[in-house]
C-alpha cells in the first residue's frame, strides 16, 4: 500500500443556478452559502463546473509530487417528476513532477463520464445515486492513463445537515479490451464545512486500488484537506 504524507485540495466552483427554495429576501451571503452546499453535492440538480485541484506528495512511482487539476462540469437532466439523470464528466490535466531540478511531465489523463440515476426528492437530508460510469482512453502519455475503452458501476450518496455536507462516492472500471490492463477501483469520501460568502472548509482524500497491480503496490491511500470559495 502507498501511503502519501499530505493531500491539499482547493476547489473553486462556477455555478449557473441558485439551489431551489431560496428567495430575494435572502442575502447575497446566504445565497453564496446555499449555492456552496449545492455545487458540493454531485447530485444536485443544478448546472456547475467545478475546477478541483488535487496536490499529492510522494504521488507517482518515483515519490514525486503529484498534480492534479480535475475539470468537472455536472449537468443534470430530469427524466421526470421523481427521477433526475446527473452527469458529471472528469478530464484531469495531470504535472508529475515538479520541484528545482527535476524535469516535469504535463499532459491529460483518461476522460471519466459518469451518469446517475437519482430521486429528484430526498430521504430527509439524504440524497443518492447509482448508474454507469465510462474511462474515455484520451491520456495524452502512458503513464497518465491506460489506452483502452473501460465501464462500469458508480455509487454516492450525500448528506446534507446544517453547515455540513457529507458524502462518498465508489466505482470500479474493467477495461472492455482486456481487464488485466485496466481493472481499478475508486472510493472518495468528503467532508465539507461551509463558512459564511460562500468560503468552506473541505476533506476530498480519492483512494484507489490496481487490482492487477501486486498487493504491495496496489492501494493508494491519501489524507488531508484544503479549503475553497464559490463564486
Amino acid at each position: 500500500m502507498k501511503k502519501r504524507t499530505s493531500f491539499i485540495a482547493v476547489l473553486l466552483v462556477l455555478a449557473t443556478s441558485i439551489p431551489v427554495g431560496s428567495t430575494i429576501a435572502q442575502t447575497e451571503a446566504e445565497i453564496k452559502t446555499k449555492l456552496a452546499a449545492a455545487a458540493q453535492n454531485p447530485l444536485a440538480s443544478m448546472i456547475s463546473l467545478p475546477l478541483q485541484n488535487n496536490t499529492t506528495f510522494g504521488g507517482n512511482m518515483d515519490g514525486d509530487a503529484l498534480n492534479v487539476l480535475n475539470i468537472q462540469p455536472v449537468y443534470p437532466v430530469r427524466l421526470s417528476d421523481s427521477w433526475n439523470l446527473i452527469t458529471r464528466t472528469i478530464l484531469p490535466v495531470m504535472s508529475s513532477p515538479f520541484g528545482p531540478g527535476d524535469s516535469n511531465e504535463t499532459g491529460i489523463g483518461n476522460t471519466i463520464f459518469t451518469g446517475w440515476f437519482s430521486p429528484a426528492e430526498p430521504y430527509k437530508n439524504l440524497i443518492w445515486g447509482v448508474g454507469p460510469i465510462l474511462n474515455l482512453p484520451t491520456a495524452s502519455k502512458d503513464v497518465f492513463g491506460s489506452d483502452q475503452w473501460g465501464g462500469g458501476l458508480s455509487a454516492v450518496g450525500v448528506l446534507i445537515d446544517g453547515p455540513w455536507v457529507v458524502g462518498a462516492l465508489v466505482n470500479n472500471i474493467w477495461g472492455f479490451d482486456n481487464t488485466e490492463e485496466l481493472n481499478s477501483f475508486l472510493f472518495q469520501y468528503f467532508f465539507n464545512f461551509n463558512l459564511d460568502h460562500g468560503w468552506y472548509l473541505v476533506s476530498a482524500p480519492i483512494i484507489t486500488a490496481d487490482w492487477n497491480a501486486s498487493s504491495t503496490n496496489r492501494w493508494v491511500v491519501p489524507f488531508g484537506g484544503g479549503f475553497g470559495k464559490i463564486i
